[in-house]
């Protein structure tokens, strides 16, 4: 039985050129650039969204918005598959305009525009309650601990930092104790120079320094611990106690339970739920634009100060089982 068989790779064709005739009608990249051209940029606070009339024309910031959502709705979030797609893919061309940035410019998008993309999760969130996507009657609140891009021992403890702060300062004195001695014995025992402990010594002063550095860090954040590489990191279980500990972030996510979509996010510090359920709820109502909302969470989340806020602001709380705090917020 014979394959099916395809076209001539070098066959000349008269199929049509333009662009858009290649993205149906119901596409969703004809909803994302609808979304996007409603925004107002400037106002939003994206970088680039005013252009100077002199110097090297950027890249407008919607198209970059607009394969930003796109990466994220086809599980695309690497900036150089992003770029990939730029020159492969006929809807991101489409949307792009053929434009084609490269994997720097993708990124530093992402990093210059961070306030202003959580901005427009804002906005979508609104337009979801403007359409009746949202029930407004029942909510579930959660959290997330997500693997953070930095390692353990970029992120310091006061006790950790305290404890190889001591350490270094024995070493400088061990070495600053009898320099002379070890001078005279280099022929003898082969004991380092006085040149050599001066380099050593100089290397463990600037970890002293950076080490007093980072000690002052923590006492101004109040004790707690401090990451060098990603401030938003620390040091948590991953996904419950019997996790290992490791650097994390701890996104809070609210979720309407009429149609299950997302109303509200956060990324926590924190490395319990404790006094996140009244805040993410007050957040839920503020964007549905209601008085009152149930919220559902789990034991978690039950903690005694943030129920008894909860209380205070609700006519009643139901309970659904052991496993589940729900409380009525208003």
């Amino acid at each position: 039985m014979p394959y099916i068989q395809g076209e001539n790779r070098g066959q000349y064709t008269l199929e049509p050129m333009c662009l858009d005739d290649y993205i149906e009608a119901d596409n969703i990249c004809r909803v994302i650039l609808a979304y996007v051209e409603s925004l107002d940029m400037v106002e939003l606070g994206f970088k680039y969204a005013e252009t100077k009339e002199t110097g090297r024309p950027p890249y407008n910031p919607a198209n970059m918005l607009m394969l930003y959502l796109y990466g994220y709705l086809n599980r695309v979030r690497s900036s150089r598959r992003l770029e990939a797609e730029t020159k492969r893919n006929i809807e991101v061309m489409w949307l792009m305009e053929k434009v084609m940035p490269d994997d720097k410019t993708i990124s530093n998008f992402r990093k210059d525009n961070a306030a202003a993309l959580k901005k427009v999760f804002r906005d979508f969130s609104v337009w979801c309650s403007v359409q009746g996507l949202y029930g407004k009657e029942l909510i579930g609140v959660d959290g997330t601990k997500i693997r953070a891009n930095s390692s353990r021992r970029n992120i310091h403890t006061q006790r950790g930092t305290k404890m190889k702060l001591a350490d270094v300062e024995r070493k400088i004195d061990e070495y600053m104790a009898e320099p002379e001695e070890n001078d005279e014995a280099e022929t003898k025992d082969g004991k380092l120079s006085t040149e050599v402990i001066q380099e050593i010594l100089k290397h463990l002063t600037e970890k002293k320094d950076t080490l007093n550095c980072w000690l002052t860090q923590i006492e101004a954040n109040g004790g707690e611990e401090i990451s060098t590489v990603d401030p938003d990191a620390r040091i948590m279980h991953q996904s419950g106690d019997g996790r290992n500990l490791d650097a994390c972030y701890n996104v809070q996510t609210v979720v309407d339970e009429k149609h299950k979509l997302i109303v509200e996010f956060e990324v926590s510090t924190c490395h319990d739920e404790k006094g996140t359920l009244p805040k993410m709820a007050e957040s839920a109502k503020e964007i549905m634009g209601v008085t009152e909302i149930e919220a559902a969470a789990d034991r978690g989340y039950y903690e005694g100060n943030d129920i008894a806020e909860l209380l205070a602001s609700a006519k009643e709380m139901p309970v659904v089982d052991t496993v589940s705090s729900v409380a009525n917020s208003q």
